[in-house]
């Protein structure tokens, strides 16, 4: 039975008009073991690696295969923690595990076999991401570098070039700072990747600006996205997120910082960058914590409307769970409230006391139309009712685009307002979300338009999308999109 709570509130419809109506607030259940769960690890990645339309799950090293829903059953076991992309544009997802720096070649959906990489520097990592950073149409990895303290080493960030499909070479390392999560998007809507390596040790955070050819400049500083605070270089970040938190079209970031407070000063907290568009050659505007208030032991931050109201929320682990500085560290959810504002809705939803982790990944694992969480080694369905919803698969060609479209940007226009959402493969600290595009769209009461921006930096605009239903799109071997599954 579906648990809920109806409040009367002034909701912000996708016409731009503000009207009265009864809301659902939505509770989250842990169906752990009602679905046949027994899940350990740190970290959460979700991927549809059978082709069935469900999102299975990879969890401390277990592939668990989604039974349309209903249960879960165990696919493959002791792979490490993982993300997920198609590096050989076979139509089948694969696995990188970042853990372990083994590469696992999906077969049939069937199961994983170990990939031959190329000999590695010897490292330590805590999260890696998948993007076509060549636009060769094959995706690539990026494995951040992190450390041994006892030994005083610092380990290189890798990035692992995809030849065709058939190998992979190493391209370039990089071992001045000690990295925990990594994440790739286009923020700049320039058809390439961009990397954002989250820095621990008060080290600088860095933002790797693409050229197009898989060439890298670090522009944090001069774009203002380094995410710290006066009298410091940077943060302890242990992950961050992309994400369009005002609804202007443009990929905002959401930078999460473990932070001390003691004698030498307040350590910088977490904060929001508003990317601020062409206009401003694509700067960050610090816009602080935003809501998000102090705990020190923050850890791995991931974002989705759990609500469907048409605006992002955040998902904030901690890593402590024991009284600091008079509070405890417990894991947030924050509700987006609009103009860069959030507020606590951890008890509304049934979230409240979690223990420390790292693990935080959204999907929709029961195809009902909202998100489910799954954190601190537990899947929690999300009860909402009442609220419109539009989710987007997209498939590339193998050519211009990579197969799993990783790095692809879609908007979804309804009415005055535009949602904007980047299809990633690693998000926060070593997670990542399901790469089907989910919207909320409130209360809607009229079609959408979705735009899709290619490789190409081309645009290509399908109008009048029914709501409510899974949208998939697929590249064509011309370079264009057409939707080929509407229901």
């Amino acid at each position: 039975m579906r648990h809920y709570l109806l409040l009367s509130i002034l909701l912000l419809t996708p016409t731009g008009s503000l009207t009265a109506q009864n809301s659902v607030v939505p509770k989250f259940i842990d169906q752990t073991a009602s679905l046949g769960l027994e899940l350990g690890g740190t970290a959460a990645c979700w991927a549809d690696l059978n082709n069935d339309g469900w999102s299975d799950l990879c969890c401390g090293g277990t592939v668990w295969k989604n039974e349309q829903g209903q249960k879960f059953s165990r696919l493959a076991t002791g792979l490490g923690e993982l993300i997920a992309a198609d590096f050989n544009n076979d139509g089948f997802v694969d696995l990188f595990s970042w853990s372990n720096f083994k590469l696992y070649q999906n077969i049939d959906g069937k199961e994983f076999v170990p990939f031959d990489l190329p000999e590695l520097p010897a490292s330590v990592s805590l999260g890696a991401c998948w993007a076509d950073f060549n636009r060769d149409g094959y995706i690539d990895l990026y494995v951040g570098g992190y450390e041994d303290w006892g030994k005083g080493i610092t380990y290189p960030d890798l990035f692992l070039m995809n030849e065709k499909g058939a190998a992979f070479r190493v391209a370039r390392t990089d071992s001045q700072f000690r990295a925990r999560g990594v994440t790739a998007c286009d923020y700049d809507l320039d058809g390439d990747p961009d990397i954002y390596v989250s820095n621990y040790r008060l080290q600088p955070n860095l933002l790797w600006v693409n050229d197009g050819a898989g060439n890298f400049e670090n522009k944090a500083p001069t774009l203002n996205a380094v995410a710290t605070s006066d009298k410091f270089g940077g943060g302890h970040s242990i992950g961050a997120a992309w994400g369009d938190f005002d609804n202007d079209g443009l990929l905002d970031l959401f930078a999460g910082n473990f932070a001390h407070r003691d004698s030498r000063g307040n350590q910088p907290q977490s904060r929001f960058l508003k990317n601020l568009g062409p206009d401003k050659g694509y700067t960050f505007e610090d816009r602080g914590t935003s809501g998000v208030f102090y705990q020190e032991s923050y850890a791995s931050p991931t974002v989705g409307d759990f609500d469907n109201d048409g605006n992002l929320d955040l998902f904030f682990t901690t890593v402590y769970g024991t009284a600091s500085f008079g509070k405890k560290n417990n894991a947030v959810l924050y509700k987006n409230q609009t103009n860069f504002k959030f507020s606590d809705v951890t008890a509304d939803n049934n979230l409240e006391n979690l223990p420390p982790t790292y693990q935080a990944a959204w999907a929709d694992y029961d195809r009902d139309g909202d998100l489910d969480l799954i954190t601190a080694n537990k899947l929690y369905q999300n009860q909402l009712e009442n609220r419109d919803w539009l989710k987007v698969l997209v498939h590339g060609n193998g050519t211009d685009l990579n197969r799993s479209a990783v790095s692809t940007v879609v908007k979804v226009i309804a009415g005055k307002n535009v949602f904007a959402r980047a299809v990633e493969a690693g998000t926060g600290q070593g997670n990542q979300n399901e790469m089907t595009l989910h919207f909320g769209l409130g209360k809607a009461d009229t079609p959408v338009s979705i735009e899709i921006m290619g490789p190409n930096q081309k645009s290509q605009t399908f109008r009048a999308v029914d709501f409510n239903r899974l949208v998939t799109i697929q590249q064509l071997e011309n370079g264009t999109f057409e939707i080929i599954k509407n229901n």
